[in-house]
């Protein structure tokens, strides 16, 4: 019977993570629809792609407190249900200060489910590894349908795209209902007995948060951004530009899962120095793309190269890892994502969103710094 409970609560966490994976990749697709639709500028772009990762950011946290004060399962879905909440208000309405707040929502939804979903797995798995490997691959899945999921609906208008999304987040949703979602107070009581701050004093816990920045900062703004630019650009057509996101989850799914059980790094630290320098690299060379083909590969490219440096940044903390530190590496990380895409739209709105794009270089070339000095680090 207690194996059946860990399999089941295992599955909500692989289920719930797959519709994450569509409903929080759908945003990038999304705001360059509503961008369409209600013609606002690039600079309220970038707003609210920031607003969905600081609500991101803040998830972490509220998710840590709240069940000590309402119990697991009330938290959970009360924060979850952001999904459903803020794409039906987009459907509903386009005012520039209701999107902001729906954003956000999203942002609450999606960093509450990234820390749900990996207590699920991790405390239900036999195997740890392996099942953060098949959790991650089901958001990769959602991810990769994504833009099929919105370019069927939005033919008919964006506003049943972004209503299906709401739909696809009330199911979300419904799984956390009929989940039994028990046991978090007694062992957070535990945690916090005995906290180790001595992380605090390592070079190499801030070198790690500083790649992490880069690395957040870089990825999310092309999320955010590429479909936009894409469409703007006219290098892929509007029809196509959705389906890049499809290409981006597809070289990063395909990625993790050679590194995770093919290739495995010998030395994961100057592997991170070659992904760094590959994914700046590849990005460079894809701002100044002018053809659809190179443009399609290059993203393969970039996407693929970057899409180890997360995991294995957060493996590379060793020792120091630990609820605590991880409750402070990853919002601090997850800060550039908020930054570099508000920067991105506030550059495009000066200078044209070609020049916001390569904007971009810079966390690229702050990986590159990092995982140098990552690299020249003792061996623990």
């Amino acid at each position: 019977m207690n194996q059946q409970q860990n399999a089941r609560l295992r599955n909500a966490g692989f289920a719930t993570f797959f519709f994450s994976g569509i409903c929080a990749i759908s945003a990038g697709v999304v705001v360059s629809l509503l961008q369409e639709e209600y013609g606002f500028a690039y600079g309220m772009t970038g707003t609210l792609l920031s607003l969905m990762s600081v609500g991101n950011l803040l998830a972490g946290l509220l998710i840590g407190m709240l069940p000590s004060v309402l119990g697991m399962k009330p938290s959970v879905l009360l924060l979850t249900i952001g999904y459903a909440a803020g794409y039906a208000i987009m459907g509903l309405t386009g005012a520039e200060i209701l999107l902001a707040l729906a954003f956000f929502m999203v942002g609450i939804a999606k960093g509450s489910v990234i820390n749900t979903c990996t207590i699920l797995v991790s405390d239900n798995s036999a195997d740890r590894t392996r099942g953060m490997n098949l959790m991650h691959s089901c958001y990769a899945c959602g991810a990769l349908l994504c833009p099929f999921v919105i370019a069927a609906a939005a033919k008919v208008s964006t506003a049943l795209a972004v209503f299906l999304l709401a739909a696809l987040g009330l199911v979300l949703w419904l799984v956390y209902a009929f989940t039994p979602l028990t046991g978090g107070k007694a062992k957070n009581a535990q945690e916090k007995q005995a906290i180790d701050w001595s992380f605090l004093r390592s070079a190499r816990f801030w070198m790690l948060t500083g790649l992490l920045f880069f690395q957040n900062a870089a990825e999310q703004s092309v999320n955010g951004w590429m479909v936009t630019y894409f469409k703007g650009s006219g290098i892929i057509s509007g029809a196509l530009a959705a389906y890049t996101v499809t290409v981006m989850w597809g070289a990063t799914l395909v990625a993790r899962l050679l590194i995770a059980f093919v290739f495995p790094f010998k030395n994961p630290r100057k592997a991170m120095v070659g992904m760094s320098v590959l994914c700046t690299f590849f990005y460079v060379l894809l701002v100044m793309a002018h053809t659809q083909g190179a443009a399609i590969v290059l993203l393969f490219a970039f996407a693929f190269s970057m899409a180890g440096l997360n995991p294995t940044a957060v493996a590379s903390a060793g020792r120091m890892t630990s609820v605590t530190s991880m409750g402070i590496m990853l919002p601090v990380a997850s800060s550039g994502a908020i930054l570099m895409p508000w920067i991105i739209g506030i550059v495009a709105e000066k200078a044209g969103l070609a020049a916001g794009m390569a904007s971009n270089i810079v966390p690229c070339a702050g990986l590159i710094v990092f995982t140098l000095l990552v690299a020249k680090l003792p061996e623990e």
